[in-house]
């Protein structure tokens, strides 16, 4: 069963709770929950639900992946698909595909998002999308032995376990830090 709204919002609010910080800047994506926006669409271009990975290695280094389209070093992830029950299994599932690393070797560190982070995304003429907002919720997961054995190379050009003071984001970067001690 595809990713519902109800379970956007509850995931939203669970995260809320955790870090009530937050509220500001997620206060579009609950606007927009409560217009009964379909965020789990990638066709909702005011915004829509998009899930991240935080793999983070033996040795703590975090895995990231240069990005074709966007030409840039990023966290594993990407959008939802039909088969997702979870915003957890599409991280997962993301992480997967992206770095052919096994889902057997990966642990989740929770079932709650580290951190929601709402990003935009340029306009791209060869999808036919307009420019707009992913709403990313990033799961932590660990690994003692994840081989990273086939990029998917129609997204993603290279990969590298990077510093956690690499992640573009110090907010990010400090939640890591804590859940690592």
């Amino acid at each position: 069963m595809p990713i519902s709204t109800d379970h956007i919002r509850s995931t939203l609010n669970g995260y809320l709770d955790v870090h009530p910080e937050d509220k500001p800047g997620l206060a579009r994506v609950l606007d927009l929950l409560d217009t009964h926006a379909d965020l789990a669409s990638r066709k909702e271009f005011r915004a829509h639900a998009t899930a991240g990975a935080v793999l983070v290695g033996p040795d703590g280094r975090i895995l990231h992946i240069r990005h074709l389209a966007l030409d840039a070093w990023l966290l594993p992830g990407g959008h939802l698909e039909p088969e997702d029950d979870s915003l957890l299994a599409a991280a997962l599932r993301e992480l997967c595909e992206e770095t052919g690393i096994s889902s057997e070797s990966v642990t989740s560190a929770g079932p709650d998002p580290i951190d929601i982070d709402v990003h935009f995304i340029p306009a791209n003429a060869t999808k036919a999308e307009p420019e707009h907002q992913h709403v990313d919720f990033r799961f932590l997961f660990r690994t003692e032995t994840a081989d990273i054995s086939a990029l998917q190379t129609e997204e993603v050009t290279d990969a590298a376990w990077l510093l956690v003071d690499a992640l573009a984001s110090r907010k990010l970067g400090r939640r890591v830090w804590s859940a690592l001690r």
